[in-house]
């Protein structure tokens, strides 16, 4: 299996579904026995251009392993859904965890260190 790294952005009306979306995409990574090595929501972001008349947009990064069947069908997935304005795959060496540069810049929420409330790890309960 080879590692990718998947960013994609949905459209800002749609944001209330990108924790469905992120689900969904785990359970095909998963289903082909696959894994998620890194997951960050960056929330909603200003574009630098618009896209269909749209400013802003909210981003999700995933490192993901998989096989070739499973990047079709994910890829597959988002050229075929309304609320995923565009997306990037990029082939990787090796498995990312560390986080992102993103995520040390703007210290957003990493849903990989989540407690299993939705709390973020480093918060006692």
């Amino acid at each position: 299996m080879r590692h990718y790294e998947v960013v994609f952005m949905v459209h800002p009306d749609q944001s209330e579904q990108v924790p469905a979306m992120i689900e969904r995409y785990r359970g095909m990574i998963a289903a082909g026995n696959g894994a998620v090595h890194r997951l960050e929501d960056w929330g909603r972001r200003q574009l630098c251009f618009p896209i269909a008349k749209v400013h802003k947009a909210h981003y999700v990064l995933m490192n993901i392993e998989c096989d070739n069947e499973t990047l079709a069908e994910l890829e597959h997935s988002f050229k075929f859904s309304d609320a995923v304005l565009r997306h990037l795959i990029v082939k990787m060496p090796k498995a990312v965890t560390s986080p992102s540069p993103m995520m040390k810049e703007e210290k957003s929420k990493s849903l990989m260190e989540r407690g299993a409330e939705g709390r973020p790890a480093d918060i006692p309960a």
